[in-house]
């Protein structure tokens, strides 16, 4: 039965928010409003004024948070395009040469992958590592 089996998906959806929605609320700064005219102990005031200061640094902090990764992103984007660039620019070097030394009858030889070899030296927390053979 495939209702059955489509309501389960949509229960678990339901729950699935309902926790998103409740770890909203723990962090939520709440907006406690007064009548106006009434008498207001002095922890509420209190507590007023520290939410609202609150509630401020919250939104300033947002505000250069999204600014940062906008920063972020447009650096990312930047560096991807100049990457595609060089990595174009080479492929391209690759075919003038292949052509190059079909045109005069010789061969290519096709770049190898760059190859690091690495020897660990001295060990972390200054013990030396154990010998391998490689």
């Amino acid at each position: 039965d495939l209702s059955s089996g489509s309501d389960s998906v949509c229960r678990h959806r339901a729950v699935q928010l309902a926790a998103v929605v409740i770890m909203a609320e723990r962090y939520l700064i709440t907006k406690d409003t007064v009548a106006e005219g009434a008498a207001v102990p002095e922890l509420v005031k209190l507590k007023l004024e520290r939410n609202t200061k609150l509630a401020e640094e919250k939104k300033k902090a947002a505000a250069a948070k999204s600014e940062e990764r906008a920063k972020q992103r447009a650096a990312l984007k930047d560096r991807t395009v100049q990457y595609e660039k060089e990595y174009a620019s080479t492929e391209k070097e690759l075919v003038t040469l292949r052509r190059e030394a079909k045109v005069n009858g010789n061969f290519f030889v096709e770049p190898e992958a760059k190859l690091l070899f690495v020897v660990r030296i001295v060990g972390i927390i200054k013990l030396s590592p154990k010998p391998r053979k490689v």
